[in-house]
């Protein structure tokens, strides 16, 4: 028998799921406008420890489940995360938010394989045709009439392989151990990384970079983008079908474009909306082989 809390919370999750779609698709712009401001490594740093410490407060009765090998667990993946983030916040600082969001998206089409090499679980139909539709889109968002691309894509789809290898890493270091308790050690060490970083490569930020934007932004990045968009994320996922949960939360590269569109001024050529359209195909046919089509089917034969 279904208890009034379980009903409840079948019932909010894909509103969960779409608001962190929505919140990550709208981090995009507004990361175009904090590059502008500090320097990129700084500007993780910041986010990532805030958002370690603000997820530890939270998640305070986790601590008891500590052992030390999530040092180590949370140092690796949290490499991964940094690495992600450090490449797509470069990305954004020479391409447009739109293009960042929708060449993110392509980590959601390379995790097949990813798995494939570390974990021998072999690809099927979806993921190739996926994979080829994605090759497709990506040309078109990103080759230029010279038929090279731009410094900035590159680095975006290197963010984008480095998303797929931390989703991969957590896979495989995650099993029997508390995700929330990990994920703060992850953020932790990505700060960690990014301080370590910015203070040997990158100019330390001064006093007179702070503003009542530079605060609205920084704090929406650490409790909106990393703290409750994780949180409703994971709940979200919990309490609806992998199918749904997949579809919606690829919507996240759609609101990157839509909210790019009218807050940054981001024009979106037919070339352009051709290619988001075949990556936006490629995750969804990656993400759920399309069985909500065949689903529908068969209800209806029913």
């Amino acid at each position: 028998m279904t208890t009034l809390n379980e009903a409840l919370m079948r019932r909010l999750a894909k509103p969960m799921l779409f608001a962190a779609a929505m919140i990550w698709g709208s981090s995009f712009f507004m990361m175009k406008g904090a590059v502008d401001v500090i320097e990129p490594f700084f500007l993780l740093a910041i986010r990532f420890t805030g958002g370690a410490a603000l997820l530890a407060v939270v998640s305070w009765k986790k601590w008891k489940l500590f052992t030390p090998d999530y040092l180590w667990r949370g140092a690796v993946i949290g490499g991964f995360l940094f690495a992600a983030y450090t490449a797509q916040t470069f990305g954004i600082q020479r391409t447009t938010p739109s293009n960042n969001a929708f060449l993110t998206a392509v980590y959601c089409v390379l995790v097949p394989f990813f798995c494939w090499a570390v974990m021998g679980k072999r690809p099927d139909r979806y993921n190739i045709s996926a994979a080829v539709l994605c090759v497709a889109g990506v040309g078109l968002v990103s080759l230029n009439g010279g038929f090279s691309i731009g410094m900035g894509d590159t680095l975006t789809l290197l963010g984008a392989v480095f998303y797929a290898s931390h989703i991969v890493a957590v896979a495989k270091v995650s099993p029997e151990r508390d995700i929330t308790l990990l994920t703060v050690f992850q953020f932790a060490f990505a700060g960690l990384y990014a301080w370590v970083c910015g203070f040997l490569f990158q100019t330390p930020p001064t006093a007179d970079i702070v503003s009542a934007d530079f605060i609205i932004q920084m704090t929406y990045f650490i409790v909106m983008c990393t703290t409750v968009a994780l949180s409703f994320q994971n709940i979200g996922q919990v309490w609806s079908d992998p199918a749904s949960a997949s579809i919606i939360l690829s919507l996240e590269s759609v609101f990157g474009v839509l909210f790019s569109v009218i807050f940054y001024g981001d024009k979106v050529t037919p070339k352009l909306l051709a290619g988001f359209a075949l990556i936006f195909v490629a995750v969804v046919c990656s993400e759920t082989k399309f069985a909500f089509l065949r689903k529908g089917k068969k209800e209806t034969a029913v």
